[in-house]
């Protein structure tokens, strides 16, 4: 399930415990559908919708509080109860913050009062992504290193010289991902001349081919970006994508492991072709308490 899907599902509890149950939102509830702690739900929720999720809730509350004020008539006492307030008096400060006035004051028949709708989710992005826990792998290829401003021309090239040379045939038949695919591996070499290692490889267990190398992935969650489109475009397009948007204002703060690319199996040239972008991330709270 998606971030968009996983949104959707919980603004929908918030309105079903607010509106229809008129109880406290269960943090662990909210945990168990985002798939993911509390703590980095709630950074999810702020970068993805602009709004941190407490405020969302506040929002809403104060919203449906208005309604009840000018619809019936509930006391100002039981409204503050009903939506959590520890007092008509925090109560009725939060109320006069939030739309300008007292809650006597907006049961008058002229008064506006402010309104804040239930969240409805964004337009579908451009390109989806959600987190996925991952155990540790294995994955066995080939390399080549690039000097910095050359990757544009030369990880295509390596891949046109791994396909003629069969080294992709090698891999295939040594994969054991499911689903299968190869994996494109960035890591940055210890010099200071700037040049970046690029690896083609398959998730591969067994003895190790002569002439190829190996690297171990710990245990991550990542952040999984799907891009649709034939390669490299789409997938030069996706890193374009997280560059100057995602990686610039994501919450999340980076894991100790390479950046990698997926491709799937197909035709790389179609126009629903799938490649992924794997961001390693870590979950603050998880790892607080381990």
């Amino acid at each position: 399930m998606e971030w968009d899907e996983k949104l959707q599902l919980i603004i929908d509890y918030v309105e079903n415990h607010l509106q229809r149950k008129q109880e406290p939102i269960d943090h662990q509830e909210v945990s168990v559908i985002a798939g993911c702690s509390f703590d980095f739900f709630l950074k999810v929720f702020s970068y993805m919708k602009g709004i941190s999720f407490s405020e969302y809730v506040r929002s809403r509350k104060l919203t449906l509080a208005g309604y009840d004020l000018k619809s019936t008539d509930q006391r100002v006492v039981d409204i503050s109860y009903q939506y959590g307030y520890d007092s008509p008096t925090s109560f009725t400060k939060a109320f006069q913050q939030f739309h300008g006035m007292t809650p006597k004051e907006a049961r008058s028949g002229n008064a506006k009062l402010r309104v804040v709708p239930k969240m409805q989710i964004w337009e579908r992005q451009r390109y989806s992504w959600k987190l996925e826990q991952k155990p540790g792998f294995r994955l066995i290829g080939k390399s080549v290193w690039c000097a910095h401003g050359q990757q544009g021309s030369k990880i295509p090239e390596f891949w046109s010289d791994c396909q003629k040379s069969g080294v992709f045939s090698k891999l295939i038949s040594i994969d054991i991902g499911k689903p299968g695919g190869l994996f494109g591996l960035y890591r940055n070499g210890e010099s200071s001349a700037g040049e970046i290692e690029y690896s083609i490889m398959v998730a591969a267990e067994g003895a190790l081919p002569e002439g190829y190398g190996e690297i171990r992935i710990p245990e991550t969650t990542w952040a999984v970006f799907d891009c649709r489109g034939a390669v490299p475009q789409a997938i030069q397009s996706g890193w374009k994508y997280l560059q100057e948007e995602w990686l610039v204002r994501y919450p999340f703060d980076h894991a100790d492991c390479p950046e990698l690319e997926w491709y799937s199996t197909g035709n790389a040239y179609d126009k629903e072709y799938l490649s992924q972008i794997w961001i390693p991330v870590i979950d603050g709270h998880k790892e607080r308490n381990r």
